[in-house]
């Protein structure tokens, strides 16, 4: 990518699994910290990962409840199934690992020993979508696609730390199996400033528009609402839809929102295929509403390794490329 003063030098390790614009409000490992707060309050509280606790902030919790703690190497399968054996004798478990491993290595065992039984099983998954630079080993770009056909999973996108936070207790009290799509380390606070709380199967509007609106999940919703500001010098008024919880889908706020003259946007950082625009789509055409939705999203493809910045230039998740796109389209 070029800009008038020349090409642009991007330096982001592709190691670096961070979406925290410089100076941006953090909090750190929300995720590790609610599992805590949480297991304070509840002992039957247990967390699982397969080799990968540094990584998805479960060794906070591996370090304050030690015999509440299992590691269960290299061994996804294992790690579900012996999840699923805890949560079957009354035990609330919470397994981390990467969403590529999870989905790809591990559905059968999560379909079986939990989804079919109604097991509380909370599955936490680091590295969804474009949140590394490792390449296609590790890019969940498909993650929700492969766990949305999955009977009874629930499934959570979350935009920030507040999402997080909000979402553990909340899961941790559901019956039967859910997902969260980890965003791990240093976690941008976003959602603080629009009188947001968290709820599971709830989808928000963050901010009206008369011109455009953005259905979002995960962290699109902060680049959501970073290009709504921007778009605004352009004077295009934009509302921005925050959808945390992909299933089950909150259709009665979305489709309220999109089924008026406004040019309709989905955001996800998720192939297109199968993720928050199918969603969207498919509750549109049940319903009959005629309306034109456009995806903005990963392309149905392996991505490139590389640094994230760099990523998200080059498959429109950037602001920057979302600004572009809603101007291309109005």
């Amino acid at each position: 990518m070029t800009t008038s003063t020349g090409p642009r030098r991007l330096t982001t390790s592709a190691m670096i699994a961070s979406f925290a614009d410089p100076g941006q409000a953090t909090v750190a490992a929300p995720f590790g910290t609610a599992l805590c707060d949480l297991a304070e309050q509840d002992e039957r509280v247990v967390g699982l990962t397969a080799d990968l606790g540094k990584y998805t902030d479960m060794h906070i919790f591996a370090q304050k409840f030690p015999q509440r703690f299992f590691q269960m190497g290299m061994a996804e399968q294992l790690l579900l199934g012996a999840a699923a054996g805890m949560a079957e004798v009354g035990l609330v478990p919470f397994a981390s690992t990467y969403s590529v491993f999870a989905t790809r290595r591990a559905y059968d065992f999560l379909c079986l020993d939990a989804a079919e039984p109604r097991m509380n099983v909370n599955v936490v998954g680091g590295l969804p979508g474009l949140t590394t630079g490792y390449g296609p080993s590790h890019q969940a770009t498909e993650d929700i696609a492969i766990f949305r056909a999955m009977p009874g999973l629930i499934i959570v996108d979350p935009c920030d730390s507040v999402d997080i936070i909000g979402a553990v207790p909340q899961l941790a009290a559901t019956q039967g199996p859910t997902y969260l799509r980890l965003l791990r380390g240093k976690v941008p606070v976003v959602l603080d400033q629009y009188d947001y709380t968290f709820e599971l199967g709830k989808a928000k509007e963050l901010r009206a528009g008369r011109d455009v609106v953005l259905v979002s999940s995960g962290l699109m919703t902060m680049r959501a609402l970073q290009a709504a500001e921007q778009l605004a010098a352009h004077h295009v008024d934009v509302a921005v839809v925050h959808t945390p919880t992909i299933k089950p889908f909150d259709e009665a706020t979305v489709l309220s929102a999109i089924d008026t003259d406004r040019l309709a946007v989905t955001l996800e950082n998720h192939s297109v295929v199968g993720g928050l625009f199918e969603t969207v789509a498919s509750a549109v055409a049940r319903r009959g509403l005629g309306r034109r939705v456009v995806p903005i999203g990963l392309p149905d493809a392996f991505l490139d390794a590389g640094a994230l910045p760099t990523l998200h230039d080059r498959y429109g998740l950037s602001t920057a490329s979302i600004v572009s796109k809603v101007l291309a389209e109005l």
